[in-house]
């Protein structure tokens, strides 16, 4: 909550959109906290400062603070958290300690239930391109895949539509105008 974020969704471009926006952010004189995924090489590369990947200390001590919390609440009787979630909230405990100015946060699968939509007031929402992707978990059609991915989208928020698409444009005013807020 004390950490102003840019959210990133969509099915292709979220990666350059994350790095772009890194680019501009780091530009303007703000220290960066980007998490994004899939890793190429080495898990921290998800994990990035100013567009480094996390330091290896700083990443093994997020981890720890991570791990306890996981399994104080699984001793709570709730459920451990996914992979994707573990490294969400890691990347959330490492920007914190590294006293970032902005974060850059990229979906991990959709975005209404996805594990990065409990950013409660980002900065701005943005959404790429949309097409077929997860359709055993989003849907099978575009539209019904853009209303998972149009999640992300907050009451009174700056939203930006990488691609105006007519199959599924619609979609997206209506949860923009439901949230007053304009595509």
């Amino acid at each position: 909550r004390k950490i102003p974020a840019v959210h990133v969704a969509g099915t292709n471009g979220k990666g350059s959109v994350c790095a772009f926006m890194t680019s501009v952010l780091k530009k303007a004189g703000l220290r960066t906290g980007t998490f994004i995924s899939p890793h190429l090489v080495e898990i921290r590369e998800r994990f990035l400062i100013n567009g480094e990947p996390a330091e290896k200390n700083a990443f093994e001590e997020a981890f720890e603070t991570v791990k306890k919390q996981a399994e104080h609440m699984v001793e709570e009787g709730f459920c451990h958290p996914t992979f994707f979630e573990f490294l969400f909230y890691m990347a959330m405990v490492l920007f914190a300690r590294e006293k970032v100015d902005v974060m850059v946060i990229e979906t991990g699968l959709g975005g209404r239930l996805d594990a990065t939509n409990v950013l409660e007031s980002p900065k701005v929402c943005v959404i790429t391109s949309i097409s077929l992707d997860h359709t055993q978990y989003l849907g099978d059609t575009v539209e019904l895949i853009a209303a998972e991915k149009a999640g992300i989208i907050k009451k009174s928020i700056p939203f930006v539509l990488g691609e105006a698409n007519a199959a599924y444009d619609a979609v997206f005013e209506q949860v923009a105008a439901a949230n007053k807020t304009r595509v």
